[in-house]
């Protein structure tokens, strides 16, 4: 027997460990990096349109993975479903609206995998009345006695109660359809008004053969509603089992986002290679309004990007509490987490003011 054999393996392992590590190098990735890297399953809340940039930016840049994180982002279909995803364990992180993640949490008091808000990217909610000039309402007061249309599951159509009490409105009628007929069906004047993310409906409807000056908007931001709107989302396995990957993630995306506000139309690409079908030209527009509207309100810059401020999120629970009917009042403390956001200096990512 030859008694040299293990000295000469853990000479080729030594040796095989070092080439692993020096190719690392030659590839531009520290020697940890060459290494596994942790996995994130993300959800978005909807498509691939011109806000997925926000998220798609850190990953073609590669901020994700010079954090040592192989992240993989897909779309989805409505916040509500990005909420029980996470919840469900079918993926460790997600973007979806604050409002979806305290109705979850108040509806399933007992869940034990209640995923919890650890960034704010929306201030306020994009959720909008929208309606045509012909129609002859031209603000909120107006739509007291009108037909309104939305699917039953959309977050302004939800929230509407507390846009109701702001505007001190009287009844409406509501009709129901899938997201695809919403903005045709206020198009052919089946309704008198829908509710929607302004930045979505708007674009639809032009796309439907709607001129921009026929079109009147109504945010709830302006009318009185000062809900937050979307958020990153994390699952509780992941908050305890690796909150070093959370704040790594949320750096990283931090990093992008700031390189995609800096850029807007230049990160439709990151949009493009995942849906190359996608209309570049309207999806800048889309991505352009989600900026300026949402991720660099007024509200955001008063209140800095990523936080919140617990006295406007405390009113939110109670508001959401009301309007959605939920089974038990929502403690604003157990569906946010500030734990985990970067430095105030890293979170000053937002573009200068337009002149």
């Amino acid at each position: 027997m030859n008694s040299r054999l293990p000295a000469r393996r853990r000479l080729l392992g030594t040796l095989s460990s070092t080439v692993l590590a020096l190719a690392g190098l030659a590839a531009g990735l520290s020697p940890q990096l060459a290494q596994a890297q942790t996995p994130i399953k993300f959800q978005l809340d909807w498509r691939f349109e011109g806000p997925a940039a926000l998220f798609l930016g850190a990953s073609a840049k590669g901020h994700y993975k010079a954090a040592g994180l192989d992240v993989t982002i897909d779309a989805g279909n409505g916040s509500g479903g990005t909420v029980q995803r996470v919840a469900s364990g079918a993926y460790d992180m997600g973007f979806a609206d604050l409002a979806a993640l305290m109705e979850f949490h108040a509806n399933n008091p007992d869940a034990p995998n209640k995923p919890v808000a650890v960034m704010m990217v929306y201030n306020n909610t994009p959720a909008a009345v929208l309606t045509l000039k012909k129609t002859g309402i031209a603000k909120p007061a107006d739509l007291t006695g009108k037909k309104l249309g939305a699917p039953v599951f959309d977050a302004g159509r939800k929230a509407f109660p507390i846009f109701t009490k702001a505007n001190n409105l009287g009844n409406v009628t509501w009709v129901s359809m899938d997201p695809p007929l919403r903005e045709t069906m206020l198009a052919r004047g089946e309704v008198d008004a829908i509710t929607g993310f302004s930045f979505t409906s708007l674009l639809n409807l032009e796309a439907r053969g709607v001129k921009t000056s026929d079109i009147v908007v109504m945010p709830y931001a302006e009318n009185g509603v000062k809900l937050y709107g979307n958020v990153i989302i994390a699952s509780p396995k992941m908050i305890k089992d690796n909150p070093a990957a959370i704040k790594a993630f949320l750096s990283a995306f931090t990093k992008g986002a700031k390189e995609v506000m800096a850029n807007p139309d230049a990160a439709i690409e990151f949009v493009k290679a995942r849906d190359g079908i996608i209309n570049v030209d309207l999806e800048k527009r889309r991505l352009r309004m989600a900026i300026d509207s949402v991720v660099a309100s007024p509200d955001a810059r008063a209140e800095g990007f990523g936080a919140v401020v617990p006295g406007r999120l405390a009113l939110m629970a109670s508001q959401v509490s009301d309007a959605y009917a939920t089974k038990t009042r929502i403690n604003p403390d157990t569906v946010w987490t500030d734990a985990f956001l970067p430095s105030k200096a890293e979170l000053n990512i937002l573009p200068p003011v337009k002149k």
